[in-house]
């Protein structure tokens, strides 16, 4: 199965605003990527634009957003009229071939999950590549792999479940069941690569100095919340963040 986001566009922008999308996802995201005032920036994968408008409003010189789903693209045009940031919204395979581009940085959330194979990883990688100049940033967000060795944490709380396979294979799929409310939900479907596959893919294509960082909790949720709240999520981080460098 593969995820068709024209048909739970408005679903996935209403998990957006689940909490620990704001106090893990984009704290972390937005930490490992610093400062950005300056930079010309593409965010690959961007959705209905989510993390678009925090790179914009984080600084950049410009901003473009990508995404292989016209709904998705749809809605961050629609986002953009109403309340215009100057971010250019386009419809593309962030796997796609073509002429080196020469943005600085590359953001993208939940793009490499969807490689199915290492051939389908390699292609997304050099895909990444093509973004940016020579020295460029690539700052990325996936499925941490290890679901498949952890215990069965239970997610629930946070909004989710993640179902996997009872052995890891190349491609074996990880899905994730976002709950909205009690009556409301819908599947996104990953796959599993080690992440010696993924490391592998980035440095074929180009990039060097590949770092895999964990997930951390902003500061104010920490002090906010009760005790505990977040501490399954934090043992068993259901996502990594990944920095390189193109050469």
């Amino acid at each position: 199965m593969t995820t068709d986001y024209d048909q739970i566009s408005e679903l996935y922008r209403r998990a957006k605003q689940q909490p620990w999308r704001h106090a893990v996802e984009e704290y972390s995201f937005m930490r490992l990527l610093g400062d950005l005032r300056g930079r010309r920036v593409v965010d690959l994968a961007c959705g209905e634009g989510f993390f678009t408008r925090k790179l914009k409003e984080a600084g950049a010189a410009s901003v473009r957003g990508t995404d292989i789903s016209q709904a998705m693209i749809a809605l961050a045009r629609q986002q953009e009229s109403a309340d215009p940031l100057g971010i250019e919204y386009i419809v593309e395979d962030a796997r796609a071939e073509g002429p080196r581009l020469e943005h600085d940085v590359v953001a993208t959330a939940w793009l490499l999950v969807y490689a199915h194979h290492r051939e389908e990883m390699d292609v997304m990688c050099r895909g990444l590549a093509r973004q940016l100049a020579p020295g460029g940033r690539l700052v990325t967000l996936t499925t941490n792999p290890d679901v498949y060795v952890f215990p069965d944490p239970d997610y629930r709380p946070y909004g989710f479940t993640i179902d996997v396979e009872d052995e890891a294979r190349d491609g074996a799929p990880i899905l994730w069941t976002i709950h909205l409310d009690d009556t409301t939900s819908f599947e996104i479907e990953n796959y599993y690569l080690p992440r010696s596959a993924i490391q592998s893919s980035l440095e074929e294509a180009g990039f060097r100095d590949v770092v895999f960082y964990d997930l951390e909790l902003d500061p104010a949720a920490a002090a906010r919340d009760p005790e505990g709240t977040w501490d399954e999520f934090l043992r068993y981080p259901p996502a990594v963040l990944i920095d390189a460098i193109r050469t």
